[in-house]
């Protein structure tokens, strides 16, 4: 018997479940454009075409989760398919929805990693899962649910994958039925794929065309050009392994010694990337906890975010010398792809205002970017606004240097508020400037050590 017609069985096993399941809840895929995630939408899209349209009721919200530091490569890859997806649903008249999911202002990578002074993700410290992927992707599942009461997630998750993946299959089971209890309250899930190889996924993909018109070679293409076996799916749930070995994570993963899809790419002709490797590769010398050498106090402050004693941020000095270093990174790379931005404006005014909230107030985001630019754009504007206000309140304080600074701070606070469009807090803010006023410990600590 063919092994491969298992894959085509799964077809019909979906179609039952889409017909018969008597409550029409809405089915959420989980697409990251990566083998498995494709594999699944084509067999969901397959089987709907076996309907008349009419019979088609039950609402689909394909999910697109971005990190916002996603490899260029992939994303550029990613956003194609959603587009032809989206033009075939309309032709098609498919019960489909596009959606896509990126994290919060206050959970991007570089708003912790340059703005908190956030460590470089690791093995221990992988702060970055939760922020980019749980909780976008968590939020707009509870969205769907809050509104429908339940609603079943659909995930390419396969038992072949890897020991982990199989073993959270195998812990999430539901014996004799096919969906699951899922994480979030009133959620479900079903993975038609758990029991098929790899070798299956590919024998679909090669075989079986795109029915939304799609050429799977270009898949199989990028694959090649990498040399891991494993892309990363839209993670909702903490089992899933570290999108440090995947082909389809962030370009700026450090949770693994080194990036393979990058230096594959690199391999295959891609040399414009290469900035980017170095970039990733400074910062994972950050945590070489394999280099004998390695101190962690050379870039990180010996006081938490809390005050309290301990391994904490990286030092201001770091925070600014990364910012520089992104910000020439990018204005390398859009020599060649002009299109590519690696930081948004909005992460630049948000670092701005934790620095200040940090009270590290000799780095100026502005100057910073007209270093690297040569000219300070939006950001120019804001630092002669700045620096104008501080001109007037030192000519009110000339008598007296404290209250200048006090009054400065407490204003910061204020401004800083009403940037991240969010008040609630302030009056926590100004004790904070009021505390490190009478009794200064933070300021004090990195003042010693960031020069």
């Amino acid at each position: 018997m063919n092994e491969n017609a298992d894959i085509v069985g799964v077809e019909n096993e979906i179609l039952d479940q889409y017909i018969n399941d008597p409550n029409p809840r809405p089915w959420i895929i989980a697409f990251s454009g990566g083998k498995d995630s494709t594999t699944l939408l084509q067999l969901v899209w397959n089987a709907l075409k076996k309907l008349e349209p009419e019979s088609r009721k039950r609402d689909i919200h394909v999910v697109c989760n971005n990190t916002l530091v996603e490899n260029p490569i992939i994303l550029s890859y990613v956003k194609k398919q959603l587009k032809l997806i989206g033009d075939a649903v309309i032709e098609q008249s498919m019960p489909i929805t596009l959606e896509h999911t990126i994290p919060s202002l206050n959970d991007t990578f570089w708003v912790n990693l340059l703005g908190r002074g956030y460590v470089a993700p690791n093995i221990k410290f992988r702060w970055c899962t939760e922020r980019l992927k749980i909780r976008p992707t968590s939020k707009y599942i509870q969205d769907k649910v809050s509104f429908h009461g339940e609603a079943i997630i659909l995930l390419g998750s396969r038992r072949a994958e890897s020991n982990t993946r199989a073993r959270s299959l195998e812990r999430h089971a539901n014996k004799g039925r096919r969906l699951s209890k899922y994480g979030l309250p009133g959620t479900y899930s079903y993975s038609p794929l758990k029991d098929i190889s790899t070798q299956q996924v590919w024998w679909y993909l090669a075989t079986v065309e795109s029915p939304w018109h799609s050429n799977n070679h270009d898949l199989v293409h990028l694959y090649r050009n990498a040399s891991d076996n494993n892309d990363c799916p839209l993670i909702i749930d903490k089992s899933t392994p570290p999108c440090g070995k995947s082909r389809f994570g962030c370009w700026v993963c450090t949770v693994t010694r080194s990036d393979k899809t990058m230096e594959g790419l690199i391999n295959c002709g891609e040399n414009w990337m290469r900035p980017l490797l170095e970039f990733r590769n400074m910062l994972a010398k950050t945590i070489d906890r394999d280099n004998p050498n390695y101190d962690p106090r050379t870039y990180r402050m010996p006081v938490r975010r809390n005050y309290q004693e301990g391994i904490g941020p990286y030092w201001p000095k770091w925070r600014k010398y990364f910012l520089q270093r992104l910000l020439e990174t990018e204005a390398e790379i859009r020599k060649v792809q002009p299109d590519i931005r690696l930081i948004t404006s909005q992460e630049l005014v948000t670092i701005q205002v934790i620095w200040e909230r940090d009270f590290i107030y000799e780095y100026n985001i502005a100057d910073i970017h007209d270093q690297v630019y040569r000219h300070g754009g939006e950001f120019e504007e804001i630092a002669k606004n700045v620096r104008k206000e501080n001109q007037l309140l030192n000519e009110a304080c000339i008598k007296n240097e404290s209250d200048y600074e006090l009054i400065k701070n407490l204003l910061r606070a204020q401004k800083n508020r009403l940037i991240l469009s969010n008040r609630k807090g302030l009056r926590k803010d100004i004790e904070h400037v009021l505390e490190e006023y009478l009794f200064p410990t933070f300021t004090d600590v990195y003042r010693k050590g960031n020069n």
